[in-house]
């Protein structure tokens, strides 16, 4: 499927999967926004993407989803300069050795990996039902098979283990998708998770200690970017998946996820709190 007059946005654009899956698509002739924490390392994606494809309908745009305001400004300013989103990639994630705070007071993981994404899906829903047939996407990992989701402490207060904030973080991310499709019309607007694989990015720099020493052990087993990038591609670009939503997929394929990510009770739960958390109730 060629990606003439379609628009995608990426959250964490400017460098591994989100780089790859950005190029990857304005390769196809897709017009890009890329959503970055950092302009200038933003405007070099750009720069480097324009080369590499010759497509020059790559926009850059400041957000930072450790920030409730900063995403609504984002999300405001996008709805300012676009009339509609076909697709919506939540790519952005992160992982912290030790425990931090967003600037609203939440656990920096959860925070930014699952209610910023929260918030930024909501904000963009009209603009996305103005395509007609959008996509979201939303980047999770096999992590999410690992751990539980502790309702009663979803900012990890009462003890801190970056794999398992993390785990849960992901275990959240498909939990919000399964609920979202089910709330969305498919002929207008699908929702869809994916497991990259485990690529080769310096994503897990801000880890010392065993957690940085079990994540070099699987180095052998590592991918590169490109092909780490390429379910989110195909999601947001093949007809084959046309109406497909609330799956999960690895390998550009359908995928079983955990017994727990399909708890129908656990998702509405998390849903209504996050709503709670966020201040933003998606219609």
């Amino acid at each position: 499927m060629r990606m003439i007059d379609r628009s995608v946005l990426l959250t964490g654009a400017n460098s591994g999967i989100g780089k790859a899956t950005a190029a990857a698509l304005a390769r196809q002739g897709a017009s890009v926004i890329l959503a970055c924490r950092d302009i200038a390392k933003g405007e070099a994606a750009r720069r480097e993407i324009v080369s590499d494809t010759g497509n020059d309908r790559i926009d850059v745009l400041l957000v930072d989803l450790a920030s409730f305001a900063s995403i609504r400004a984002f999300a405001a300013e996008v709805t300012r300069r676009y009339d509609k989103l076909d697709v919506l990639i939540n790519n952005a994630g992160i992982m912290m050795d030790k425990r931090t705070s967003t600037s609203d007071g939440l656990e920096t993981i959860m925070g930014v990996n699952h209610f910023g994404t929260f918030l930024l899906t909501g904000l963009l829903r009209d603009l996305l039902k103005a395509s007609g047939r959008s996509r979201i996407i939303t980047v999770s990992s096999m992590a999410h098979k690992m751990y539980k989701l502790n309702m009663d402490d979803l900012n990890n207060k009462q003890s801190y283990l970056a794999s398992r904030a993390y785990g849960q973080s992901k275990l959240a991310n498909i939990l919000f998708t399964y609920e979202l499709a089910r709330r969305l019309n498919a002929s207008e607007t699908t929702a869809n998770c994916l497991h990259p694989g485990i690529v080769r990015t310096s994503f897990a720099k801000r880890l010392t200690g065993l957690e940085r020493l079990s994540f070099a052990a699987l180095r052998p087993f590592m991918i590169p970017a490109e092909q780490g990038a390429a379910t989110s591609v195909f999601l947001a670009s093949s007809p084959n998946v046309e109406g497909v939503t609330g799956r999960y997929f690895v390998r550009c394929k359908e995928a079983p996820s955990s017994k727990r990510s399909h708890d129908r009770a656990l998702a509405h739960r998390l849903w209504e709190e996050s709503e709670r958390v966020t201040g933003f109730e998606h219609r």
